[in-house]
């Protein structure tokens, strides 16, 4: 939850409309409603005063977004990871089956593999994932046998 949506469920929690809201701010209604939709935020005093009206610190109203991001960010560096990991598994299983050929002429295992480890590097993000979390499933029921 932003910081926007916080404020937005605060004011309707005290049955606020954005009018009402914004006369005890003394600001324009266009201004509550561009702070609910995050197209900009308050400045500090405003922040004071919105603490206030809403019972709660600046702390609070500030540190949802704030540790919201930073988990958004934890999980977008982990998948970052995944797919990374997914890039280089491709590109092993197309020189593996490569090396397959050349050693032991076994062309089937070449065209297989190739069209495999292609698919992988090349696969969308989206589905990278989705192969991940079925090797994850593969992985968990072969372990629990």
């Amino acid at each position: 939850m932003d910081l926007g949506e916080r404020l937005q469920n605060l004011r309707e929690s005290k049955n606020m409309s954005r009018e009402d809201l914004a006369k005890k701010m003394n600001v324009s209604r266009e201004t509550v409603y561009k702070w609910e939709n995050s197209e900009c935020y308050p400045n500090s005093q405003n922040l004071l005063k919105l603490s206030e009206i809403y019972e709660t610190t600046v702390v609070k109203l500030i540190k949802v977004n704030f540790l919201t991001s930073q988990m958004e960010e934890t999980i977008d560096k982990r998948e970052e990871t995944i797919l990374n990991i997914l890039f280089y598994i491709g590109m092993a299983i197309i020189f593996f089956g490569f090396f397959l050929d050349l050693l032991f002429g076994l062309s089937i295992f070449f065209v297989v593999l190739n069209i495999l480890g292609t698919l992988i590097v090349c696969f969308p993000k989206k589905s990278k994932k989705h192969i991940f979390h079925i090797i994850i499933d593969f992985k968990k029921s072969f372990t629990s046998q």
